[in-house]
């Protein structure tokens, strides 16, 4: 079996006969690693589909790699009107200190700002620019230089160095998935179309919310209007999704989401612990609000440790915990995963965890909180004894897309990673435009 299937059944409240009596999972390996990427992939989407299976009673979890492959390599695959979409800023990525490396993130604009100000460069600052002004610095001087301005970059480390840090310490405290009942709550019974708030941006949070979308929930993301997505990645995550915008800084608009929250089975955060503090939507307060609420949280770090308030993306774990060491193409300058693996498996595996929690709502009742975080899933992939087989590149994708004539021109995307029965192959709808829907629950 599986090796991270395995380790997750428990928390999913399945045992290793049920999963090996319903889960199909087909041969091959399209993601060419260091570490067991293929093995992490295939595990977690394995995980969200028997979730989904043991909450609406099918019968087949199909899982093929190649499926898996391309689907977490979505934002190299999809294309718009025949372009593909950058992945990455060109101020994102790896530059040479004066003694090693950094990674930087620098996707969003308010991150580009941040790092622009903190290493005193001017706006429209080019890339050369920016590697000039990190090479006069100590690898540890731009970490420390962009995390105290708000801007995001790490250290380039190796994972023996990260493993002996107190962060490290602090991240094995956590499982690689939390599903736990934290108070008593009356049994709900598991909704047709079970109503889930998602407040989560980048990829992780919005992976998780897409796949419960796949299997059928209504899910309603929430963003504030001033952080625009960035479009080719909500065309992306956002599939099978609604999307609405509320100032949470407005009470007005708290009002709204508390209203949502009354009739809604799940809620999706994905913001630096206790950033949702001052909107009324720290853990403890949704439990006593909404006691029969599942609560989904997820994290770059963990919320503990001394970078457990600290901004994080699957690049910057990767160059932190030191895979990016162990990916190096040439032993000297640092690599990555063949995709962002962690953000994608961290996102399965939170939806496995809703799926659970309301599963299991249903059969004993009570307030269920669920935790992922990719820092965690990152030290499963350094950790595990799993090997994969040999990996081919995935080739001619054809057979792993899906053509849609969108709003945003013509959309090719991977199809969903998997099958349960003889579900569909495709998502309800590409993602519809940023903010474009009401803030309401579709009807029941």
């Amino acid at each position: 079996m599986n090796h991270l299937l395995r380790e997750v059944l428990p928390a999913l409240g399945l045992d290793e006969r049920f999963a090996a009596d319903r889960v199909a999972l087909a041969g091959g390996n399209a993601l060419p690693s260091n570490l067991p990427a293929n093995t992490l992939a295939c595990g977690s989407v394995a995980a969200a589909a028997l979730a989904g299976l043991a909450a609406t009673g099918g019968e087949r979890v199909l899982v093929d790699p190649l499926q898996v492959a391309a689907a977490f390599r979505s934002d190299r695959l999809q294309t718009i009107d025949g372009r593909t979409p950058e992945s990455f800023a060109p101020l994102s990525g790896f530059f040479r200190a004066s003694d090693g490396w950094v990674r930087t993130h620098a996707n969003y604009p308010h991150h580009r700002e941040r790092l622009l100000h903190a290493l005193h460069l001017p706006e429209g600052a080019r890339r050369d620019v920016a590697a000039a002004a990190i090479a006069q610095l100590t690898a540890q001087e731009v970490e420390d230089l962009l995390t105290s301005a708000g801007g995001i970059a790490v250290r380039v480390r190796d994972h023996h160095e990260w493993f002996a840090g107190q962060q490290a310490h602090a991240v094995q405290g956590h499982p690689l998935l939390a599903v736990d009942a934290v108070a008593d709550a009356p049994t709900v019974p598991l909704p047709r179309r079970p109503r889930v708030l998602d407040l989560t941006r980048v990829v992780a949070g919005p992976v998780a919310s897409r796949t419960l979308a796949y299997l059928g929930c209504d899910v309603l993301r929430v963003d504030p209007p001033e952080l625009p997505e960035i479009e080719a990645q909500h065309v992306d995550t956002g599939a099978g999704k609604r999307s609405t915008l509320l100032d949470l800084h407005d009470p007005h608009a708290r009002d709204t989401l508390h209203g949502l929250l009354e009739t809604a089975d799940a809620l999706l955060t994905g913001y630096r612990p206790g950033a949702l503090t001052h909107f009324g939507l720290e853990p403890e307060l949704l439990a006593s609000r909404h006691p029969s609420l599942v609560h989904a949280s997820l994290s770059a770090w963990t919320p503990s440790g001394p970078w457990g308030g600290r901004r994080g993306f699957d690049s910057i774990v990767q160059a932190a915990t030191g895979i990016a060491r162990l990916e190096s193409p040439d032993g000297e300058e640092p690599g990555a995963l063949p995709a962002q693996a962690l953000d994608h498996a961290t996102g399965y595996l939170l939806a496995a965890g809703v799926l659970t929690a309301l599963r299991r709502r249903g059969e004993t009742g009570g307030t269920w909180r669920v935790e992922a975080h990719l820092a965690r899933t990152a030290h499963w992939l350094l950790r595990t004894d799993a090997l994969d087989g040999r990996a081919t590149p995935l080739g001619d994708p054809s057979a792993w897309v899906v053509e849609t004539a969108t709003d945003s021109g013509v959309v090719v995307q991977p199809r969903p990673a998997f099958r349960i029965d003889d579900g569909p192959q495709r998502f309800a709808w590409v993602g519809r435009r940023w903010g474009a829907d009401e803030p309401v629950w579709l009807p029941r």
